[in-house]
């Protein structure tokens, strides 16, 4: 029966990327091909002149790889309007062809085997604008109020590829970090990612220099440039003294100074939560910028205006999202979930989203209680539509529901409650952090070392929660001292245990898919299923 459920899933899988009309390009985008798997990137030395008044940059990528197998032709991506000016390696400029987005190098010195080498490629162009930032992704044009250019790049979802050319997957980061040169007009502040080591002036332009030491995903690699005025802060964490530096446009430094004293408040829960910040190295920062905000590596960008929720609203609807600047809390969280532990494939992105979006509950139960926290979590379950399965489809760029927000943060409320003890439950979260610490994963592998922490096989909870729209439906009859339950709307074999509170005191109850019954020493007067589990529950009645 197992294997006749893994086949349907299989065909089910395959179904739903046929109806989808997935193309060559998203298989050149979203898989592993042959020209992508036989090297390893190891740093990237990107460099890019900003000119804001004709919308233009122009650049160069020199990438460091090490050689895993012995080819000879190298996939790189860089999307339309953006050229390839011209490609070199030792001195000698190489040969591309183009299919799409996808560019195929024929290199000419034999590749060997364990072997570090390197090559420059040299771009240009009007990049896509971002038509809505972050979301739908690119360079954000705009001037502050002052009439002085406010720049900024955005491009999860649509890919790095969109303004700078590399190996545009995420199974493969630059473990040796990145050095960023930013080359912008004088009158301009340039900000990227991980510390700032220099500056050169050129007369009507600057270069700043940014250095990035860690492992960062493509799409956390950004550029903001404006009218900034920079302050900052030492944070004494788990692993010494953190640098926590702010860039905002001068016009708000006072709402700035006020609003980001949440940093601190912030980086006291996560590291309680998640275990130590992970980019020590490489600094914290807040950029302001022109869009909402986005999770750039050691660079968290912020357009949340100075209010606390989300651009002043409560998204739980409880009162508790007003607590806290949405954007500060949720953008921050990703530096655990996202930027140090990412996924492989997008269609496994609830690891990002669903990870973070619980953080901001539970950056409430540490610094307001677990009823603030369990009541934000629930308030959002409103916003589940339960349209389409959290993971995606794989290898075609394909990312799973919006749910994966909301639904993935119900889904490990779910999980703690079954865990029980919130000591263990915080060794499991600080567990996943330092297991795939500066790591690419699968969901498949968070979900079996979470089973593995718990010592529960978990299948069917993450089967049922992530792979259906199914809501589990629990039907209960109430005679005398007998409480009567089963699942309805689950899968094969799913059998999670909730909390009743039976005549206002907890009680663990174990269905399945037939109905069970459990007496008690008294009259049942009262019965209810535990708010915090996932369930839809339905009294029935004879």
């Amino acid at each position: 029966m197992k294997n006749l459920i893994i086949l349907f899933t299989i065909i089910l899988t395959s179904l739903s990327a046929f109806s989808q009309n997935f193309t060559r390009q998203d298989t050149l985008r979203g898989s592993i091909t042959p020209e992508r798997a036989w090297w390893d990137v190891t740093y990237y030395n990107l460099a890019v002149k900003v000119q804001p008044d004709k919308r233009y940059i122009q650049g160069n990528n020199t990438i460091t790889y090490t050689v895993l197998e012995e080819n000879d032709v190298m996939q790189i991506d860089l999307q339309e309007p953006m050229k390839i000016d011209k490609i070199v390696q030792d001195k000698k400029e190489l040969k591309f062809t183009s299919e799409g987005n996808a560019h195929f190098i024929q290199l000419k010195e034999k590749q060997k085997k364990g072997h570090e080498y390197k090559l420059t490629i040299y771009f240009s162009g009007h990049p896509r604008e971002a038509r809505n930032a972050p979301w739908d992704g690119g360079f954000s044009w705009r001037k502050d109020s002052n009439g002085k250019h406010f720049i900024a790049t955005s491009n999860q979802g649509i890919g790095a590829s969109i303004w700078w050319p590399n190996k545009d997957h995420a199974y493969d980061e630059p473990e040796n970090g990145t050095h960023l040169a930013i080359t912008a007009p004088k009158d301009l502040v340039a900000v990227g990612n991980g510390r700032l080591k220099s500056k050169e002036d050129h007369g009507n332009t600057k270069t700043w220099h940014w250095e990035v030491v860690n492992p960062i995903n493509n799409y956390g690699i950004n550029i903001n440039l404006g009218d900034y005025i920079h302050f900052g802060e030492k944070y004494k964490g788990l692993k010494g003294e953190l640098d926590m530096d702010y860039w905002v446009l001068k016009e708000n430094e006072g709402k700035a100074k006020k609003q980001f004293t949440q940093v601190p408040m912030m980086m006291n829960a996560f590291e309680h939560w998640f275990g130590p910040y992970p980019f020590y190295e490489d600094s914290f920062k807040l950029v302001e910028v022109p869009y909402l905000g986005m999770e750039h590596q050691s660079s968290i960008t912020y357009g949340n205006a100075y209010e606390n929720g989300y651009l002043g609203r409560d998204l739980s609807d409880t009162g508790w999202g007003l607590k806290f600047d949405f954007i500060i809390i949720h953008e921050a969280g990703h530096e655990w979930f996202a930027n140090n532990i990412t996924h492989i494939d997008v269609a496994d992105m609830w690891i990002h989203e669903g990870f973070t979006a619980y953080s901001e509950n539970l950056y409430l139960d540490y610094h307001f209680g677990t009823e603030a926290s369990s009541d934000y979590v629930l308030g959002t379950r409103r916003l589940i539509q339960n349209d389409r399965p959290l993971i995606g489809v794989y290898n075609v760029h394909n990312e799973g529901s919006s749910d994966m927000y909301y639904k993935g943060a119900n889904i490990l409320h779910t999980l703690r409650q079954l865990v029980e003890d919130d000591e263990k439950w915080r060794s499991m979260l600080q567990g996943l952090n330092k297991e795939f610490y500066h790591k690419t994963v699968s969901s498949k592998q968070v979900e079996d070392y979470l089973s593995e922490q718990k010592g529960v096989d978990l299948s069917q909870f993450w089967d049922q929660y992530l792979r259906t729209t199914m809501v589990p439906l629990i039907e209960y009859k109430v005679d005398g001292n007998q409480l009567q339950f089963r699942y309805k709307n689950i899968i094969e074999n799913f059998d999670m245990p909730v909390i009743f509170i039976v005549n206002g005191k907890e009680k663990w109850i174990f269905p399945t898919g037939e109905w069970k019954t459990k007496e008690f020493s008294s009259t049942i007067e009262s019965v209810k299923v535990k708010r915090d589990f996932y369930v839809d529950s339905k009294e029935m009645h004879d």
